[in-house]
């Protein structure tokens, strides 16, 4: 006989009840997750499933099966609709234990997720993944109609909008659109008259970075724009 292979799985193997027979892949029966659509036809696949999700697995004592994919589906679309974690420091709930935490974090200013190359740290794992391809200068999003590539899929959004032409950010006071957020939030500090990039040495402030980077070289001394036919820089 073979040998009963829910063991090891630590407290997930009870989540599909006692077994004296392996757990095994199955040909017309599915297995659901509570905690988020993922479905298997293998039981030890959602049994190491369901353990991952560490505290949020006490809600599912009962994971969805069904001969039908769709009904299974079905079932944990519902369980993801229920939030029931909820913030003790605001009025925000979560369908996950694991959403609360990285929401909790906001509050807290904890940031575990250390970069090891530079000291940046990030309240999210996600985010210092996406700060390590600065480091790497990995770019895996590629652009369909141009040689283009993107560390971020946002950068790969924005960038489109170039080839399409769609301006979807508005001016709420002048006719102007632009392609992208941060465009739409420089233009807009021209009708505020706000400033928030103050310099340190003095007492100017900008609406743009880019004007405030350039305002330290006149501080610092610094020409980065070499002429190639003298030794001019500027």
């Amino acid at each position: 006989m073979e040998p009963d292979q829910s063991s090891g799985h630590g407290d997930g193997a009870t989540l599909l009840g006692e077994t004296s027979y392996p757990l095994k892949v199955t040909e017309d029966v599915w297995f659901g997750c509570c905690s988020c659509t993922y479905v298997t036809r293998d039981q030890r696949v959602i049994v190491s499933h369901l353990a991952a999700h560490g505290d949020e697995q006490s809600k599912c004592q009962h994971p969805p099966m069904s001969r039908s994919k769709s009904q299974v589906l079905g079932n944990t679309q519902k369980h993801k609709s229920e939030k029931p974690f909820k913030c003790k420091l605001c009025h925000k709930v979560f369908a996950q234990d694991s959403h609360l935490r990285n929401h909790t974090r906001m509050h807290t200013g904890e940031k575990p997720f250390k970069c090891k190359l530079c000291p940046q740290a990030f309240a999210q794992n996600s985010n210092l993944r996406k700060h390590n391809r600065m480091h790497t200068g990995k770019k895996p999003f590629k652009c369909k109609q141009c040689p283009q590539a993107f560390a971020r899929n946002s950068h790969l959004r924005n960038h489109n909008q170039m080839h399409t032409g769609e301006k979807p950010f508005k001016c709420k006071q002048c006719p102007l659109a632009f392609a992208q957020d941060s465009y739409l939030r420089n233009h807009t500090r021209k009708h505020t008259g706000e400033k928030p990039f103050k310099c340190k040495l003095c007492p100017q402030a900008f609406a743009q970075n880019s004007y405030l980077r350039k305002h330290n070289r006149m501080h610092t001394g610094e020409k980065p724009f070499k002429c190639k036919q003298c030794p001019e820089a500027f």
